[in-house]
């Protein structure tokens, strides 16, 4: 080892980029097959040309999409293997069922995807095609749920005997059916969902704020802003049973989200504040009751605190920030998906408000951030274990050297994925407006309501 070099730490560094990249490109994977199949469906139900062109819009993004996501896939599985040997010779024997089954998610999405491209106009009955599309969205969405469930049991172990450092008697289904699995695999799920209706909801009232006032955008801000208010509910139901979730069985990164240090009742949630040397919290601002609720759904409940477990076992305390930061992006896309809801129900509403259409804008990169947050706050906040109370990340990780090296090349490999998909999805729109596609299917092009 050269001076300054600790794998660990790039290995820690070169994890986190692959996985802050993938996410971006795994969450439209998963996502937005559900939001074609839900333009699909109505246009054919009310034989609407508008939403039967989003859906094909749509599907030829999404195949740019998903050839970055098999890249930055596989990438994931070849550092799982090279940067933390010692975790997976340890956990692989739990995690290889999962890890399996969702390549084969990955495998029977790509099949269905490709014949569901090349078979448009191919039917008479236009259902028959609709249903090509429910095994893309059914392979997408369980091939996160699959890979969450790998994550779920790094945060809560079960189904094996640990002897001599060894895992032994492994029961890969109960190892699959960790308790941190039906709040993880449901908030990535709904999250996933709820991004990618913000991301084409903000392509739209990008392309209206450029005073594209086709009924074709008008009709997509409305499919995607409601699909994206539907999902905001059921994400912060689910959010909740997280919190819920967290104080039963990770309660100490509940604790250190919180700062909250003595175990006590009537426990107030605390909202931003600077934490000093003695753990005195300034400037925050405490909800009383607050975090009993959120822990326990009774605001008299006890909630134990972080000066209950060891020093060398307490995550780090700055995922405050990163909550609160989080649950910022939260306010903002409730009030935005709200006042949306809202401005369409009201009689004199007017959902193409200028600064309305803004908000949608940029609630697209933050649900985006949303997501990122939240991953980094669930890993960071299970330090120091990468297999929580068995295996901590430094013992987990390589001791090779170079990793710095491998570093710099994914690095260079992620650059350039993401320029060029970017530049690949702007040629692929950029002359090819939505208005001259339904004027070359016979359709009025410059209709306007």
């Amino acid at each position: 080892m050269f001076n300054g070099y600790d794998p660990v730490v790039y290995s820690r560094m070169l994890t986190s980029l692959t996985l802050g990249f993938h996410i971006i490109y795994a969450t439209i994977g998963v996502g937005v097959p559900l939001m074609i199949a839900l333009a699909e469906f109505i246009g054919i139900k009310r034989n609407d040309p508008h939403y039967l062109l989003l859906a094909r819009r749509w599907a030829r993004g999404f195949v740019i999409t998903v050839a970055v996501g098999v890249v930055t896939g596989t990438a994931i599985g070849l550092q799982l293997s090279l940067l933390w040997p010692s975790f997976m010779r340890v956990a692989g024997q739990s995690i290889s069922l999962p890890l399996f089954l969702e390549t084969f998610a990955f495998f029977f999405e790509a099949i269905f995807l490709g014949i569901y491209l090349y078979t448009w106009d191919r039917f008479k009955n236009r259902m028959t095609h609709f249903l090509l599309l429910i095994p893309v969205v059914i392979g997408s969405s369980a091939s996160a749920f699959f890979i969450t469930i790998v994550n779920a049991f790094m945060n809560y172990p079960v189904g094996f005997k640990l002897t001599d450092g060894l895992i032994s008697e492994v029961n890969p289904i109960a190892a699959m059916l960790s308790p941190a699995m039906p709040t993880k695999v449901a908030h990535v799920l709904s999250s996933a969902y709820l991004t990618c209706a913000f991301i084409l909801a903000a392509l739209t009232a990008w392309k209206l704020l450029k005073g594209k006032n086709h009924v074709y955008y008008k009709k997509a801000l409305k499919l995607t802003m409601v699909s994206a208010f539907v999902f905001m509910i059921s994400t912060a139901l689910i959010g909740d049973l997280s919190g819920k979730y967290l104080a039963k069985y990770q309660p100490e990164k509940l604790a250190a989200a919180e700062w909250h240090f003595d175990t006590a009742a009537k426990a107030p949630l605390v909202l931003g504040g600077v934490l000093t040397d003695n753990n005195e919290i300034k400037y925050g601002l405490e909800i009383p009751y607050g975090l009993s609720i959120l822990a326990h759904s009774n605001p008299f409940a006890v909630v134990k605190g972080l000066n209950d477990f060891p020093e060398d076992e307490r995550p780090p305390l700055w995922i405050h920030y990163l909550f609160d930061i989080k649950m910022g992006y939260v306010a903002f896309m409730v009030a935005v998906s709200l006042l949306f809801i809202i401005e369409m129900v009201r009689k004199r509403g007017n959902v193409y408000r200028r600064w309305l259409l803004f908000a949608i804008v940029a609630a697209a990169p933050i649900a985006m951030l949303t997501i990122e947050h939240g991953w980094i706050f669930s890993e960071v906040g299970r330090q120091p274990w990468i297999l929580r109370g068995l295996m901590r990340t430094t013992e987990g990780a390589t001791t090779s050297e170079h990793v710095d090296l491998m570093l710099w090349l994914f690095t260079l490999l992620y650059v350039g994925l993401g320029i060029s998909s970017v530049r690949v999805l702007l040629k692929m729109f950029k002359n090819n407006h939505a208005e001259d596609e339904l004027a070359a299917f016979g359709k009025e092009a410059g209709e306007r309501t």
